[in-house]
């Protein structure tokens, strides 16, 4: 039953029509996304799978906006996420990672844990301190720094979402801000098209033409369809190739223009 909603939450298809995937893959779920999308049942998978965990991102700049630093700090409930202790606590982790030094920066979440923090205690003991006040497993699942010409960050849906992003010229923060709320919305797997593998663009043209095989394409024009059909994955997955949020009559390469994205993260509890 687990696979069978992984499933469905991945591809919004039915039961039954999950089930019967499940058993043609031989309970493998990628393999019965895949099936699912050949069959035309199945949304297609731009995103990799969520994460279930309750909890926090947390964002922060360095005072020059040429580095930036994203963690989740995960609860087990939403309830707790919203505790003014663990609200607390999270930014005490987040400002921790800002404000350390270059060579004692952590690199690891077991370099992070080992970390002293401002009680003098470092901060595993802290985190298992409050989880037994709170009542509630606590847990810090990953963090990350981003270092640019002009580093931004953003925090959407009250902390369900995270976003650092880096761009190759300094001060544009602004522009740097607005890239950041259109990863946030728009959940971009690539920077640009020339970042997608071979092997992932010859799997969406097989599923592509399967789907247009079934609805009775002729073989000769399918070629020019599969072309088109692959440009719209770009737009999809691919950040600069994306309707711009703030305006879609525009590209967010002609919002660039000759500025550089150079690195993206996006962490989401969405």
């Amino acid at each position: 039953m687990l696979k069978i909603k992984q499933l469905r939450e991945a591809t919004g298809a039915g039961i039954i029509d999950c089930k019967n995937a499940l058993k043609q893959s031989g309970d493998n779920v990628e393999k019965a996304i895949e099936i699912l999308r050949k069959q035309g049942i199945a949304k297609s998978a731009k995103r990799g799978e969520r994460d279930a965990s309750e909890g926090i991102i947390k964002v922060a700049v360095s005072e020059q906006n040429n580095e930036g630093y994203i963690a989740e700090i995960n609860s087990e409930t939403d309830f707790v996420a919203r505790n003014a202790e663990f609200q607390k606590f999270s930014e005490q982790i987040i400002e921790l990672i800002k404000n350390s030094c270059q060579s004692d920066k952590p690199s690891n979440l077991d370099e992070l844990f080992a970390m002293v923090m401002g009680n003098n205690k470092i901060v595993k003991e802290n985190i298992d301190n409050l989880s037994g006040v709170i009542g509630e497993k606590l847990n810090i699942s990953k963090f990350n720094v981003l270092k640019g010409s002009t580093v931004a960050d953003y925090l959407h849906l009250g902390g369900k979402i995270g976003v650092l992003v880096a761009l190759d010229k300094e001060n544009e923060k602004d522009l740097a801000v607005n890239i950041a709320m259109q990863i946030a919305a728009s959940d971009p797997k690539y920077i640009n098209s020339e970042d997608v593998s071979n092997e992932e663009i010859e799997k969406e043209k097989r599923i592509y033409k399967e789907q247009l095989l079934k609805q009775g394409k002729p073989e000769n024009i399918i070629d020019k369809i599969l072309q088109g059909k692959i440009n719209k994955y770009f737009e999809e997955v691919c950040l600069v190739k994306q309707e711009y949020i703030k305006d879609d009559k525009k590209k967010v390469e002609n919002i660039l223009g000759n500025i550089k994205v150079t690195g993206f993260i996006r962490y989401s509890l969405a």
